[in-house]
């Protein structure tokens, strides 16, 4: 009883609050969901919710012309008086009477197409008259679930047990952020959150935000997971059919044209429904738009709305979006989910200019306390009445949340999640205590057995116990592993310490001491699933391993913005390997190759001498322009891709047992991501590095390119590799210089090419480069389609590759499974 009278309390405290208060509703008393409603000739506006139901507060007293907007239904006007009292409405909105004989028809065009090409002609002028302002902004988030799944490929899926119905249906996620914008275009945004809720997280804060949802119809693009253009884009002609739907008058006697917008062909990020234009400015009145995830190249995405509403200033003679919507449905391996976001932008400001100090590397910044706020300050801030399923949520999964902090509950989930099983012997096993924060892990060694012609069938195991600080985000952990190789019979084992320390400036320290056997190329080309399948199946040996035993200590964090420095010391005594095994699944004459990557045939010589020695290495990353959200519990790093990214390290060898194993080495590597519009991506991937005194150096510190002799891909690009250069032939104790280039079309191409379009897949276009002294220069010209796969799944990449070095050398076919990136 006691719990309804809370909720009851904040719901008459909600309504008795408001000042302006009611309902939107069309002539057959149906509710009208986010309906634009504003004070005429102001920029005090809010919206309906899903109910129809509005609050609007106002801050002086006085009479007021109060509109209330839905696209496709006549503007209504209310005048009120209003003295501080609670003012309730009722508002019923008729449909819009739409006309063609407004429309000027020229039978020589279409009308729609004349409309559209003055719209796009004066698009410029009409953005230019909002390209800098500030502004309140609110944002609501809700992800709601259907028919869950009670398990999905073997896995039980409980976590939401108690915050859904039978139906297996509810509400996953809700949120509110409320904030203060400053914004220029194309894309300066400084935004200050002084109020975030998340529903049943009294310690969360939330992720809406006014720069990830800055869709703006008068650019050309619009940035979702591609470039989808806009109907009033420079080229829109080639990618949309226009059609006028008709036309009516506004409450200011403007002419408004309703233009019906399709896409040429379905399968390129072209947008569908409604797009609405004023008479002689040309200004956007209106948006009702969607779009499928197939044409945006997100296969998990079933269709995405938005809708966006402005206000016209008889004052200022200018069109402000007041209110955006965002919806969508998506769902993969039966788990079927729904969204949608609420945006409402009020109080409008346009400054002439800003101060140059307005716009800093800090985007985003959550006032202290943000995610502390009382129900009693959200009812006064809040701009959108909250549902009843709404407050039932919040009401509910904050007295859960009292609940789930206790310790007997904690303790109780805990008795459940901690029982132990037979399979947890070869699966892995967790304890947790969820209350004091710490738990206790054992790795299992199943899904770490591997087979390597050193080791013959190995196993690889651990056991690690960690803590977390919830409210800092902090965290540490010190483990062992043991790693068995059953033909060499030998156990190694490992033992290390990683704390991250503080999450302002991303500090962390690691300390690892032990036996471990490595590749001679510390990247890891060579992954051990696909070399056990190498090995096993064609009786390929392309790893090369070598023991080191070691003690090293790693300190790292970021000393000003976009500047990280990482310093690492190391004493290890390295000893070379020899193959233990002959086996393989298939019968052949065959044997391995040699553990010697120098000498394929030769399993007698060593590769390098048992030695001993240090290694010092100071790393310094670079990232020019970075950009940065600043919570209470720490700095998120967001980039920037204006700029490239930059690393300049120098690695020392001393103090060696023969001191013609020691050496100095400088390197570099810049990177850089960039977008070509609607055309696609690219990525540039650049290192150099030389060598000082290494004239004798053990080849496992030579610089090693990763090379790829499997004909298989793991990654999302290739911007990190050779896909025809064997492992450790061009491995460098000199100068070397590296380069990478790979562009995605994103579909821009494949979109457009009949039949083939039906395969949705983007088109991939490689270069790769390497230089190094007395060698001819070695590169590697490819293309391939990416995006493969059937329905949702699209986890395959194809790619045809020639390489050249003093002329033609060879060519093949990669096979790119990106999914065995989860299976590592």
């Amino acid at each position: 009883m006691k719990k309804i009278s809370t909720l009851l309390f904040l719901l008459f405290f909600a309504i008795s609050f408001s000042q302006i208060k009611g309902s939107v509703n069309d002539n057959k008393g149906n509710p009208i969901a986010f309906a634009n409603i504003y004070v005429k000739d102001t920029y005090i506006s809010t919206t309906s919710n899903e109910l129809g139901k509005f609050e609007l507060n106002l801050k002086k007293t006085g009479n007021f012309t109060i509109l209330f907007q839905y696209l496709g239904y006549k503007t209504h006007k209310e005048i009120v008086n209003f003295e501080n009292n609670l003012i309730t409405l009722s508002i019923v909105l008729e449909e819009e009477d739409l006309q063609l004989n407004e429309v000027v028809i020229n039978t020589k065009e279409n009308p729609a197409n004349a409309i559209i090409k003055k719209a796009i002609a004066n698009r410029k002028e009409n953005s230019k008259k909002a390209d800098k302002y500030k502004a309140d902004f609110y944002s609501r988030g809700i992800f709601r679930v259907k028919d869950l799944p009670k398990s999905i490929l073997g896995q039980k899926i409980d976590m939401f047990d108690e915050v859904i119905d039978s139906t297996r249906s509810g509400i996953l996620y809700l949120s509110e952020t409320v904030s203060k914008i400053t914004f220029q275009k194309p894309d300066k945004m400084k935004e200050v959150i002084i109020a975030s809720k998340v529903s049943g997280n009294d310690n969360g804060f939330s992720f809406n935000n006014a720069a990830d949802v800055n869709f703006d119809f008068y650019e050309n693009y619009l940035d979702f997971d591609v470039k989808v253009i806009s109907p009033i884009a420079d080229g829109a002609f080639n990618y949309y059919k226009y059609k006028i739907d008709g036309s009516f008058f506004d409450e200011n006697n403007q002419l408004i044209y309703k233009i019906k917008v399709n896409p040429k062909r379905e399968t390129e990020p072209a947008m569908n429904g409604f797009i609405y234009i004023v008479d002689d400015s040309f200004a956007i009145y209106g948006i009702d738009l969607a779009i499928k995830g197939s044409q945006m190249q997100n296969p998990a995405l079933n269709n995405l709305a938005l809708k966006q509403n402005f206000s016209y200033n008889t004052i200022t003679k200018t069109w402000i979006k007041n209110t955006q919507t965002i919806e969508f449905s998506a769902g993969l391996l039966g788990f079927n989910f729904s969204g949608k976001f609420t945006h409402v932008y009020s109080n409008f400001e346009f400054p002439e200019k800003f101060e140059k100090k307005t716009f800093t590397r800090e985007v985003l910044k959550f006032e202290e306390n943000a995610n502390k706020k009382e129900d009693a300050f959200w009812e006064t801030i809040r701009p959108v009445p909250l549902t009843l399923e709404e407050s039932t949520d919040y009401f509910k999964k904050d007295a859960l949340q009292e609940k789930k902090k206790s310790q007997k509950y904690l303790d109780s989930i805990d008795a459940k999640r901690n029982k132990f099983g037979l399979a947890d012997v070869i699966m892995g096993y967790s304890y947790n205590n969820s209350f004091k924060k710490w738990s206790v892990n054992y790795d299992g060694f199943l899904m770490n057995t591997s087979f390597n012609t050193v080791q013959g069938w190995n196993t690889h195991t651990g056991i690690s116990y960690g803590t977390r600080n919830e409210e800092k985000r902090t965290y540490s952990r010190i483990g062992s592993n043991f790693d068995y190789g059953l033909s060499e019979k030998k156990l190694r084992v490992s033992g290390y310490y990683f704390s991250k320390f503080n999450n302002k400036n991303n500090s962390i320290l690691s300390i690892n001491v032990g036996s471990t056997i490595n590749q001679f190329n510390a990247t890891n080309p060579i992954s051990k699933n696909i070399n056990s399948v190498s090995s096993l199946a064609f009786k390929n040996n392309f790893m090369k391993l070598y023991e080191k035993n070691a003690v090293a200590i790693n300190f790292g964090r970021e000393i000003i913005n976009g500047l990280n420095l990482n310093i690492n010391a190391e004493y290890a005594e390295r000893k070379q390997l020899f193959n233990t095994t002959n086996f393989a699944s298939v019968k052949t004459d065959d044997v391995y190759s040699s553990n010697n990557p120098l000498a394929p045939n030769d399993f007698i010589t060593p590769t390098f001498d048992k030695h001993n020695l240090f290694k010092t290495s100071l790393v310094a990353r670079i990232k020019f322009g970075q950009k940065y959200w600043t919570r209470p519990d720490g700095k998120f790093n967001i980039g920037n891709n204006k700029y490239p990214n930059i690393s300049i390290g120098y690695e020392k060898a001393f103090a060696a047992t023969d001191k013609k194993y020691e050496f100095d080495l400088l390197s570099t590597r810049i990177t850089k991501d960039f977008t070509l519009g609607n055309k696609g991506d690219m990525q540039l991937n650049f290192k150099a590095g030389k060598f000082f005194n290494a004239n004798n150096i053990a080849f496992v510190d030579y610089k090693h390119f990763n090379g790829n002799q499997t004909h298989i891909g793991q990654t999302d690009s290739y911007t990190n590799v050779f896909n025809l250069l064997p492992y450790y032939v061009a491995s460098t104790n000199d100068s070397y210089l590296e380069f990478h280039a790979e562009h995605n079309d994103r579909g821009f191409l494949m979109n457009k090419i009949p039949l083939l379009n039906k395969l949705k897949s983007q088109l991939v276009l490689g270069f790769h480069n390497l230089a190094i002294p007395d060698r001819k220069p070695y590169q590697e010209f490819s293309v391939g389609l990416d995006n493969l796969g059937f329905g949702k799944f699209r986890l395959f990449r194809l790619d045809y590759v020639r390489s050249y070095q003093n002329g033609f050398v060879t060519d093949g076919v990669v096979f790119g499974l990106k999914f065995l990136n989860v299976l590592e």
